[in-house]
């Protein structure tokens, strides 16, 4: 590789739109979530103190092993910068600060309760699919799936969390937030104020001609379309499906939209215009 950063952030805010343009520049790698995560977590897990042969191992070795694994991994695209994807990633902001210090990570975020309300959408477009974000227990009506996305291991409270603790953590200096609704209504703006934090050369990008899908992945999921992306980069304006008093709930939490947030010395594309 010829360098590596990474996508993060909360799901339903841009990541897969992300990964299709930066697909467009021929030096560029990115896709969906990647096992690279998981891997470099089973080192962390396989040399950890609950092993016998911890005290064998140094955290030189450590730091070698888990990047040989991502550089592995991404071998055949040795002449390519790559950008890889996890949820995870703004949990282990320390060890990516060992083994690519180099590195950023971009992550997209996007207000808590239209996050949920997507979620939402893409299962009452599938009523007779059980998805396995939920069970009979858990998924049999909105209040109960919203609490499910939410708790603090859900799917969209976890990675919610998980950059919370890497934007007010020590790492907060490699962090590059890109709001979902800059993305959307200031494409153009965004992919420039991207390729000035990674100081790369600018590319001319077609956001009229963006198209990626994961059907196959999606299926296995049980959410056909989480990972469509529509042709034209464009945001669109509509009334939530949630109920008032859920959605409600939710709201608030935007915080990288705050003035005072600039304070923290943290990069943040956030939208400029309505």
């Amino acid at each position: 590789m010829k360098a590596i950063h990474f996508i993060a952030g909360t799901p339903r805010s841009g990541s897969t739109l992300l990964s299709a343009l930066l697909r467009q520049n021929p030096l560029f790698y990115a896709s969906i979530s990647s096992p690279v995560m998981a891997m470099v977590n089973g080192i962390y897990t396989a040399l950890g103190a609950q092993q016998e042969w911890t005290s064998l191992a140094t955290d030189k070795q450590r730091e070698n092993s888990m990047r040989a694994v991502v550089e592995g991994f991404y071998q055949e695209y040795a002449d390519k910068v790559v950008f890889d994807t996890s949820r995870g990633w703004c949990a282990r902001m320390g060890i990516l600060s060992k083994i690519y210090p180099n590195a950023r990570v971009i992550a997209c975020v996007r207000e808590f309760p239209w996050i949920i309300d997507s979620f939402e959408r893409l299962h009452q477009q599938n009523p007779l699919l059980m998805s396995k974000l939920y069970n009979q227990g858990n998924g049999n009506t909105v209040y109960a799936r919203a609490d499910t996305l939410a708790g603090t291991q859900g799917t969209v409270g976890y990675p919610s969390h998980a950059v919370r603790e890497a934007v007010f953590g020590p790492h907060g200096a490699k962090l590059i937030l890109v709001d979902y609704e800059a993305l959307t209504r200031e494409p153009a703006a965004t992919m420039q104020y991207l390729y000035n934090e990674l100081e790369f050369p600018l590319f001319k990008h077609d956001f009229n001609n963006v198209e990626y899908e994961a059907d196959e992945f999606d299926a296995q999921l049980g959410v056909p379309g989480l990972h469509t992306v529509r042709r034209k980069v464009e945001f669109l304006q509509r009334k939530t499906i949630l109920p008032p008093d859920l959605f409600e709930r939710f709201k608030g939490g935007d915080y990288w939209r705050d003035k005072s947030f600039t304070k923290l010395g943290i990069s943040a594309c956030v939208v400029t215009s309505n």
